[in-house]
């Protein structure tokens, strides 16, 4: 089953006057709309939208004065900061590549990313320097050819301060008017699971930002004040959340993702009136005490980045009185597809995501590579102008001659054009020439009293090709007998080829910095659980 939204923003958007080309060009426009009202709050610094753009063009003179040129890549390894937004928005508006870095990564994880982007530039903060500067010196060619900004500590010698990056003299820098020129390189694991980076086109970033802002009832609006939680190198937070801000000239309040009680403190500190979580905040603020009266400024709250456990949404519309709009999407997407737009109960249906967004297309294939029918599982496959031209670095792997891209999700879209997301097509466990969806077993998992959350992954299995094994995190005082409860639960609610061989009880489940399950390094233990080679 296919659903399209003719006429949407995304086809007209390069034929409408005064839609910009460059995402920085919204926050030109937000300088002359609004130059004196506040954009950027941070700690104790504020910064209006008309500051902001001095800022940027500041930045953006100094990226020139070091001698880069449009199309090399400049990589930002800071936590939620003004900086950040400056640095990123200059990259863009002098046609240079930005390339987003977690500031916690390993210096081998970033060495990676620093090499394989082949960047000429690193701009870091006292999170991250020190991790950085480890990361350049393995590799001399590297720590030759990669300069790097120091924000918030202490410049080396053979580094910048960023307060010398920043040139104040020199005409204002004029943004690109190529909507396909490359603007941003971020990690993902793509619909192989492979580690890569996708290259999103200035195109792609902001077609998807008219494509939420045709969203009614609006997401965000000039006279909101939106809590920036979620990590900037991440793209829900990156265009998701600031690409729109900057569209509405919505203020800005940056907080640390790894502080989530000074994250909350925030939002009553500033009135917070829109929220963008990820699952792990939702479910970590869900316990705390005091939340409604804490969340009482708040209009909005969203979630993305993973799937929602529905018993963690209603634990947290029991506690802040809020429901949690959700959505689907994609680095590969810019990164929004699909969205709940108010009209939903305020707990979802597991894997409820909403229709697609204005001007992007989803079908949804069987095995036989036709269009599946209502209500039927198969593969997501998505069109619309905002999605990516491939994987770095020769744009691999992107969307076909007639625009749809193979998401490697499982999904199903019912006769309204809703879309519920299932799994991910590597994660579908094989048992027998049958197909288990995790999604489901980890639901019926999560039922049994004692469950805290639950994961499902498959393991070979000589005779089954593959077999389930459930991992479960215990609440406390109940850890005692949960892996036979749990089997037994399984077994009677679900059919035979669906019960779990085992059931492994742990502390905790691995996560990323957006809050998934990382089922890669659970698939690693159940196999040395059960004896089998992890390699």
């Amino acid at each position: 089953m296919r659903t399209t939204v003719p006429g949407g923003s995304a086809q007209r958007l390069w034929n409408t006057d005064g839609v910009p080309v460059n995402v920085s060009d919204h926050l030109r426009q937000a300088s002359r709309a609004w130059p004196d009202d506040v954009a950027m709050v941070h700690a104790d610094a504020r910064l209006t939208w008309s500051g902001l753009d001095a800022l940027v063009d500041e930045v953006a003179r100094g990226l020139g004065a070091r001698g880069l040129v449009a199309g090399q890549r400049v990589a930002l390894a800071m936590t939620n900061r003004i900086e950040l937004v400056a640095a990123y928005l200059a990259v863009l508006r002098v046609g240079m590549v930005a390339v987003p870095l977690s500031p916690r990564a390993e210096a081998g994880a970033l060495h990676r990313a620093l090499a394989e982007s082949a960047a000429s530039l690193v701009v870091a903060d006292d999170t991250s320097v020190r991790t950085v500067r480890d990361a350049l010196s393995r590799d001399q060619e590297l720590e030759r050819e990669c300069g790097l900004v120091v924000v918030g500590a202490r410049a080396k010698r053979g580094e910048t301060s960023w307060d010398a990056l920043r040139t104040v003299d020199g005409p204002a820098p004029v943004a690109p008017r190529d909507p396909e020129m490359l603007a941003v390189l971020l990690a993902t694991g793509g619909s192989t699971g492979r580690p890569r980076a996708a290259m999103l086109p200035h195109r792609a970033l902001v077609a998807n930002v008219e494509q939420v802002a045709a969203l009614e009832p609006a997401v965000m609006a000039h006279d909101d004040t939106c809590l920036v939680v979620l990590p900037l190198f991440h793209v829900y937070a990156l265009n998701a959340v600031l690409g729109q801000a900057l569209r509405q000239g919505t203020r800005c309040v940056l907080v640390d993702p790894a502080d989530a009680a000074g994250a909350l403190a925030a939002v009553r500190e500033h009135a917070v009136t829109l929220l963008p979580l990820s699952p792990r905040l939702v479910a970590d603020w869900a316990v705390r005490p005091g939340l409604r009266e804490s969340l009482a400024t708040v209009r909005t709250v969203m979630c993305g980045g993973a799937l929602l456990d529905p018993e963690v949404a209603e634990e947290f519309v029991r506690a802040s009185g809020h429901p949690v709009g959700l959505g689907y999407g994609l680095t590969e997407a810019a990164p929004v597809l699909t969205a709940t737009t108010g009209a939903e109960p305020e707990v979802p249906r597991p894997g409820d995501a909403g229709p697609a967004l204005p001007g992007v297309d989803l079908r949804v294939v069987d095995v036989t590579g036709q269009d599946a029918g209502p209500d039927d599982p198969g593969e997501v496959h998505v069109r619309g102008a905002n999605l990516f031209v491939g994987y770095w670095p020769d744009a691999v792997d992107g969307p076909d001659a007639d625009g749809w891209f193979r998401t490697g999700d499982v999904g199903m879209l019912d006769a309204d054009g809703r879309l519920t997301v299932l799994d991910r097509v590597r994660e579908v466990v094989m048992v027998s020439g049958f197909s288990v969806y995790p999604v489901e077993v980890e639901t019926v998992a999560a039922e049994v009293e004692g469950v805290a959350h639950a994961a499902v992954v498959g393991v070979p299995d000589p005779r089954t090709t593959e077999a389930v094994v459930v991992f479960v995190v215990p609440e406390a005082g109940t850890r005692e007998g949960l892996a036979e409860r749990v089997a037994d639960h399984c077994a009677q609610n679900l059919a035979r080829f669906k019960h779990p061989a085992r059931v492994l009880v742990v502390d905790e489940l691995p996560t990323g910095p957006d809050g998934k399950v990382l089922k890669a390094r659970l698939r690693s233990r159940a196999r040395r659980e059960t004896g089998e080679d992890a390699s």
